[in-house]
Protein backbone atom coordinates (compact mmCIF):
# COMPACT_ATOMS: atom_id res chain seq x y z
CA UNK A 1 0.00 0.00 0.00
CA UNK A 2 3.03 2.10 0.60
CA UNK A 3 4.60 1.59 -2.77
CA UNK A 4 1.08 2.36 -4.39
CA UNK A 5 0.28 5.56 -2.49
CA UNK A 6 4.05 6.97 -3.11
CA UNK A 7 3.53 5.83 -6.79
CA UNK A 8 0.48 7.96 -6.79
CA UNK A 9 2.05 10.83 -5.39
CA UNK A 10 4.78 10.77 -8.86
CA UNK A 11 2.38 10.74 -10.63
CA UNK A 12 0.34 13.70 -9.08
CA UNK A 13 3.80 15.61 -9.37
CA UNK A 14 4.49 14.57 -13.34
CA UNK A 15 0.96 15.63 -14.08
CA UNK A 16 1.41 18.86 -12.01
CA UNK A 17 4.90 19.70 -14.30
CA UNK A 18 2.63 18.70 -17.35
CA UNK A 19 -0.16 20.69 -16.67
CA UNK A 20 1.87 24.08 -15.81
CA UNK A 21 3.74 23.64 -19.54
CA UNK A 22 0.82 23.40 -21.22
CA UNK A 23 -1.08 26.20 -19.55
CA UNK A 24 1.61 29.29 -19.79
CA UNK A 25 -0.09 30.93 -21.95
CA UNK A 26 2.29 33.93 -21.43
CA UNK A 27 4.91 32.30 -23.30
CA UNK A 28 5.76 29.13 -25.73
CA UNK A 29 8.30 27.45 -23.29
CA UNK A 30 7.38 24.38 -21.81
CA UNK A 31 8.54 23.60 -18.75
CA UNK A 32 12.01 21.53 -18.38
CA UNK A 33 11.46 17.86 -16.47
CA UNK A 34 12.52 17.77 -13.09
CA UNK A 35 15.88 16.29 -12.21
CA UNK A 36 16.37 13.50 -9.71
CA UNK A 37 17.03 15.51 -6.74
CA UNK A 38 13.93 17.74 -7.55
CA UNK A 39 11.92 14.87 -7.84
CA UNK A 40 13.13 13.00 -4.28
CA UNK A 41 12.77 16.48 -2.88
CA UNK A 42 8.85 16.57 -4.18
CA UNK A 43 8.54 12.68 -2.70
CA UNK A 44 7.83 12.48 0.85
CA UNK A 45 8.89 8.78 1.40
CA UNK A 46 12.27 9.83 -0.09
CA UNK A 47 13.08 12.40 2.74
CA UNK A 48 16.18 10.71 4.14
CA UNK A 49 17.76 10.06 0.27
CA UNK A 50 17.52 13.85 0.57
CA UNK A 51 18.99 14.44 3.74
CA UNK A 52 21.59 12.10 3.12
CA UNK A 53 22.72 13.69 -0.24
CA UNK A 54 22.38 17.19 1.01
CA UNK A 55 25.08 15.91 3.88
CA UNK A 56 26.98 14.37 1.82
CA UNK A 57 27.12 17.48 -0.53
CA UNK A 58 26.31 15.51 -3.44
CA UNK A 59 23.45 17.88 -4.61
CA UNK A 60 25.17 19.46 -7.79
CA UNK A 61 26.49 16.19 -9.30
CA UNK A 62 22.60 14.67 -8.85
CA UNK A 63 21.62 17.58 -10.53
CA UNK A 64 23.84 18.14 -13.26
CA UNK A 65 22.75 17.45 -16.65
CA UNK A 66 23.92 13.68 -17.94
CA UNK A 67 22.43 10.30 -18.11
CA UNK A 68 22.94 8.25 -14.62
CA UNK A 69 20.38 5.96 -13.22
CA UNK A 70 19.91 6.18 -9.27
CA UNK A 71 18.65 3.50 -6.99
CA UNK A 72 16.78 5.49 -4.40
CA UNK A 73 15.97 3.77 -1.02
CA UNK A 74 13.37 4.61 0.65
CA UNK A 75 12.79 6.54 4.18
CA UNK A 76 12.17 2.49 5.82
CA UNK A 77 14.84 1.33 4.11
CA UNK A 78 17.89 4.15 5.13
CA UNK A 79 15.96 3.92 9.15
CA UNK A 80 16.73 -0.03 8.74
CA UNK A 81 20.18 0.40 7.23
CA UNK A 82 21.22 3.32 10.37
CA UNK A 83 19.76 1.08 12.93
CA UNK A 84 21.71 -1.91 12.07
CA UNK A 85 24.82 0.03 11.75
CA UNK A 86 24.37 1.21 14.86
CA UNK A 87 23.63 5.12 14.22
CA UNK A 88 21.05 7.48 16.17
CA UNK A 89 20.78 9.23 12.77
CA UNK A 90 21.99 10.19 9.45
CA UNK A 91 23.90 13.09 11.66
CA UNK A 92 26.21 10.34 13.29
CA UNK A 93 26.94 9.10 10.13
CA UNK A 94 31.04 9.99 9.04
CA UNK A 95 30.03 12.19 6.08
CA UNK A 96 33.36 10.12 3.98
CA UNK A 97 31.55 7.10 4.79
CA UNK A 98 27.83 7.88 3.63
CA UNK A 99 29.25 9.73 0.36
CA UNK A 100 30.39 6.79 -0.66
CA UNK A 101 27.12 4.47 0.22
CA UNK A 102 25.43 7.00 -1.63
CA UNK A 103 27.61 6.38 -4.83
CA UNK A 104 26.96 3.29 -4.31
CA UNK A 105 23.46 3.61 -5.60
CA UNK A 106 24.26 5.75 -8.59
CA UNK A 107 25.21 4.34 -12.25
CA UNK A 108 27.22 6.95 -14.33
CA UNK A 109 26.94 7.41 -17.90
CA UNK A 110 23.16 5.67 -18.93
CA UNK A 111 19.69 5.61 -18.62
CA UNK A 112 19.00 1.77 -16.94
CA UNK A 113 15.71 0.82 -17.76
CA UNK A 114 14.20 -2.08 -15.88
CA UNK A 115 13.59 -3.90 -19.22
CA UNK A 116 16.91 -3.61 -19.51
CA UNK A 117 17.44 -5.71 -16.54
CA UNK A 118 14.69 -8.01 -16.21
CA UNK A 119 15.43 -11.71 -17.49
CA UNK A 120 19.20 -10.85 -17.01
CA UNK A 121 21.74 -11.14 -14.47
CA UNK A 122 25.28 -9.38 -14.55
CA UNK A 123 27.46 -6.39 -12.97
CA UNK A 124 27.78 -3.13 -13.46
CA UNK A 125 29.55 -0.53 -11.59
CA UNK A 126 28.58 1.96 -9.53
CA UNK A 127 30.78 5.62 -8.69
CA UNK A 128 31.62 3.69 -5.48
CA UNK A 129 35.51 3.73 -4.88
CA UNK A 130 37.25 0.75 -4.24
CA UNK A 131 40.77 -0.14 -3.66
CA UNK A 132 43.40 1.15 -6.61
CA UNK A 133 41.28 3.65 -8.09
CA UNK A 134 38.67 1.41 -9.00
CA UNK A 135 35.08 1.74 -8.80
CA UNK A 136 33.17 -0.74 -7.06
CA UNK A 137 30.81 -3.28 -9.17
CA UNK A 138 26.90 -4.03 -8.67
CA UNK A 139 25.74 -7.14 -8.93
CA UNK A 140 21.81 -7.43 -11.20
CA UNK A 141 19.59 -10.27 -10.82
CA UNK A 142 16.67 -9.69 -12.62
CA UNK A 143 15.17 -13.50 -12.95
CA UNK A 144 12.85 -12.48 -10.09
CA UNK A 145 11.94 -8.81 -10.23
CA UNK A 146 15.22 -6.63 -9.99
CA UNK A 147 17.46 -7.72 -7.21
CA UNK A 148 20.82 -5.45 -6.31
CA UNK A 149 23.72 -7.23 -4.46
CA UNK A 150 21.52 -10.06 -3.46
CA UNK A 151 19.80 -7.57 -0.90
CA UNK A 152 18.02 -4.72 -2.26
CA UNK A 153 14.86 -5.11 -4.68
CA UNK A 154 13.73 -2.31 -6.98
CA UNK A 155 9.73 -1.68 -5.65
CA UNK A 156 9.23 1.56 -8.61
CA UNK A 157 10.63 1.35 -11.42
CA UNK A 158 11.62 3.40 -14.55
CA UNK A 159 10.83 7.42 -12.80
CA UNK A 160 12.39 9.25 -15.74
CA UNK A 161 13.77 12.14 -14.69
CA UNK A 162 15.87 15.08 -16.87
CA UNK A 163 18.80 13.77 -16.21
CA UNK A 164 18.44 10.55 -15.33
CA UNK A 165 16.72 7.15 -14.33
CA UNK A 166 15.43 6.49 -10.85
CA UNK A 167 14.40 3.20 -9.62
CA UNK A 168 12.95 3.19 -6.01
CA UNK A 169 14.63 -0.05 -3.58
CA UNK A 170 13.66 -1.34 -0.40
CA UNK A 171 17.00 -1.26 1.30
CA UNK A 172 19.92 0.26 1.02
CA UNK A 173 22.96 -1.16 -0.94
CA UNK A 174 25.76 -1.66 1.37
CA UNK A 175 29.53 -1.10 0.46
CA UNK A 176 30.23 -4.77 -1.24
CA UNK A 177 32.83 -7.21 -0.23
CA UNK A 178 34.22 -10.29 -1.76
CA UNK A 179 31.64 -12.26 0.30
CA UNK A 180 28.73 -10.38 -1.17
CA UNK A 181 29.21 -11.46 -4.62
CA UNK A 182 30.06 -14.83 -3.89
CA UNK A 183 26.36 -15.38 -2.01
CA UNK A 184 24.38 -13.13 -4.10
CA UNK A 185 25.71 -14.86 -7.33
CA UNK A 186 23.96 -18.53 -6.79
CA UNK A 187 26.54 -19.97 -9.73
CA UNK A 188 29.27 -19.16 -6.83
CA UNK A 189 27.33 -20.89 -4.17
CA UNK A 190 29.51 -24.06 -4.03
CA UNK A 191 32.36 -21.69 -3.33
CA UNK A 192 30.66 -20.31 -0.47
CA UNK A 193 30.22 -24.26 0.76
CA UNK A 194 34.06 -24.72 0.26
CA UNK A 195 35.31 -21.78 1.90
CA UNK A 196 33.21 -22.66 5.02
CA UNK A 197 34.07 -26.21 4.73
CA UNK A 198 37.26 -24.72 4.98
CA UNK A 199 36.61 -22.91 8.05
CA UNK A 200 35.68 -26.05 10.05
CA UNK A 201 39.64 -27.44 9.68
CA UNK A 202 42.74 -26.27 12.46
CA UNK A 203 44.38 -24.87 11.78
CA UNK A 204 43.27 -22.92 9.01
CA UNK A 205 42.32 -19.43 7.33
CA UNK A 206 38.80 -18.19 8.45
CA UNK A 207 37.98 -18.00 5.25
CA UNK A 208 34.33 -16.26 5.70
CA UNK A 209 35.46 -14.31 8.18
CA UNK A 210 38.18 -12.69 6.02
CA UNK A 211 36.18 -12.21 2.69
CA UNK A 212 33.33 -10.69 4.61
CA UNK A 213 35.89 -8.04 5.97
CA UNK A 214 35.61 -4.89 3.86
CA UNK A 215 38.61 -3.56 5.86
CA UNK A 216 40.80 -6.82 4.54
CA UNK A 217 43.26 -7.23 1.50
CA UNK A 218 42.82 -6.26 -0.98
CA UNK A 219 42.77 -9.62 -2.47
CA UNK A 220 42.54 -11.27 -5.95
CA UNK A 221 40.60 -13.94 -5.89
CA UNK A 222 39.76 -16.29 -8.80
CA UNK A 223 36.70 -17.96 -8.34
CA UNK A 224 35.90 -21.52 -9.25
CA UNK A 225 32.00 -22.01 -10.72
CA UNK A 226 29.62 -24.58 -9.22
CA UNK A 227 30.19 -27.19 -12.35
CA UNK A 228 33.87 -26.73 -11.67
CA UNK A 229 33.74 -28.15 -8.39
CA UNK A 230 31.75 -30.57 -9.98
CA UNK A 231 34.23 -31.61 -12.66
CA UNK A 232 36.75 -31.19 -9.57
CA UNK A 233 35.12 -34.04 -7.29
CA UNK A 234 35.12 -36.20 -10.73
CA UNK A 235 38.81 -35.96 -11.29
CA UNK A 236 39.62 -36.77 -7.90
CA UNK A 237 37.13 -39.43 -7.67
CA UNK A 238 35.34 -37.99 -4.55
CA UNK A 239 31.34 -37.94 -4.47
CA UNK A 240 31.52 -35.19 -2.27
CA UNK A 241 33.25 -31.82 -0.56
CA UNK A 242 33.51 -33.82 2.71
CA UNK A 243 35.50 -36.86 0.57
CA UNK A 244 38.75 -34.56 0.83
CA UNK A 245 40.32 -33.49 4.00
CA UNK A 246 39.72 -29.87 5.27
CA UNK A 247 43.72 -29.55 4.93
CA UNK A 248 43.41 -30.06 1.59
CA UNK A 249 41.04 -27.92 0.59
CA UNK A 250 42.44 -25.37 2.61
CA UNK A 251 45.54 -25.89 0.46
CA UNK A 252 43.56 -25.51 -2.97
CA UNK A 253 41.67 -22.74 -1.66
CA UNK A 254 45.32 -20.62 -1.29
CA UNK A 255 46.14 -21.45 -4.52
CA UNK A 256 42.94 -19.24 -6.08
CA UNK A 257 43.79 -16.14 -3.66
CA UNK A 258 46.35 -13.24 -4.80
CA UNK A 259 47.58 -10.47 -2.14
CA UNK A 260 46.97 -7.81 -4.08
CA UNK A 261 44.35 -5.69 -6.02
CA UNK A 262 45.06 -7.28 -9.77
CA UNK A 263 42.36 -5.99 -12.91
CA UNK A 264 42.52 -7.81 -15.22
CA UNK A 265 44.22 -5.17 -17.50
CA UNK A 266 47.05 -5.83 -15.00
CA UNK A 267 47.23 -9.27 -15.72
CA UNK A 268 50.61 -10.49 -17.23
CA UNK A 269 51.66 -13.80 -18.56
CA UNK A 270 54.37 -15.67 -16.51
CA UNK A 271 54.19 -16.55 -12.41
CA UNK A 272 51.27 -15.33 -10.56
CA UNK A 273 51.87 -15.95 -6.92
CA UNK A 274 49.25 -17.34 -4.96
CA UNK A 275 48.90 -17.63 -1.69
CA UNK A 276 49.43 -21.05 -1.62
CA UNK A 277 52.73 -20.98 -4.48
CA UNK A 278 52.85 -19.83 -8.03
CA UNK A 279 50.65 -20.65 -11.55
CA UNK A 280 51.20 -19.54 -14.46
CA UNK A 281 49.36 -16.89 -16.36
CA UNK A 282 48.76 -16.38 -20.17
CA UNK A 283 47.67 -12.89 -20.38
CA UNK A 284 46.56 -13.22 -24.42
CA UNK A 285 44.40 -16.32 -23.66
CA UNK A 286 43.24 -15.19 -20.49
CA UNK A 287 44.31 -18.52 -18.64
CA UNK A 288 45.89 -19.77 -15.51
CA UNK A 289 48.08 -22.97 -15.36
CA UNK A 290 48.60 -25.10 -12.32
CA UNK A 291 51.94 -26.75 -11.12
CA UNK A 292 49.74 -29.78 -12.92
CA UNK A 293 49.65 -28.51 -16.21
CA UNK A 294 45.65 -28.00 -15.71
CA UNK A 295 44.34 -25.05 -17.08
CA UNK A 296 42.06 -23.07 -16.42
CA UNK A 297 40.26 -20.43 -18.48
CA UNK A 298 39.22 -17.00 -17.16
CA UNK A 299 35.18 -16.40 -17.89
CA UNK A 300 35.78 -12.99 -19.90
CA UNK A 301 32.31 -11.91 -18.82
CA UNK A 302 32.91 -12.24 -14.94
CA UNK A 303 35.99 -10.23 -14.87
CA UNK A 304 37.07 -7.34 -12.29
CA UNK A 305 34.24 -8.12 -10.27
CA UNK A 306 35.33 -5.27 -7.28
CA UNK A 307 34.34 -5.41 -4.13
CA UNK A 308 36.13 -2.95 -1.25
CA UNK A 309 38.42 -5.90 0.21
CA UNK A 310 39.36 -7.22 -3.71
CA UNK A 311 38.59 -7.77 -7.03
CA UNK A 312 37.06 -11.44 -8.11
CA UNK A 313 37.86 -13.38 -11.59
CA UNK A 314 35.48 -16.01 -12.04
CA UNK A 315 37.46 -19.31 -13.87
CA UNK A 316 36.37 -22.53 -15.34
CA UNK A 317 37.94 -25.04 -13.35
CA UNK A 318 39.66 -25.37 -10.12
CA UNK A 319 42.97 -24.48 -9.47
CA UNK A 320 45.23 -27.58 -7.82
CA UNK A 321 48.61 -27.07 -5.78
CA UNK A 322 51.26 -29.96 -7.32
CA UNK A 323 50.20 -33.32 -6.71
CA UNK A 324 52.52 -36.11 -5.85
Amino acid sequence: MKNLKFLKVLMLLMTVVVFSSCSDDDDDKIQEPLNIVEIAQASPELSLLVEAVVKADLVDALSAAGDKTVLAPTNTAFSAFLSAKGFASLDTVPTAALTQILLNHVIGGSNIMSSDLIGNMGYTNTLADGPNSTKLSLYYNGTSGVMFNGSSSVTIPDIEASNGIIHVVDAVIDLPTIATFATSNTALSTLVDVLAYADTGDPTVPYIDTVSDATAGPFTVFAPTNDAFVSLLTELNATALTDISTSTVDAVLLHHIVNANVQSSQLASGAVSTLGGDITADASAFTLTDANGRVSNIVTSLVDIQATNGVVHVIDKVILPALN
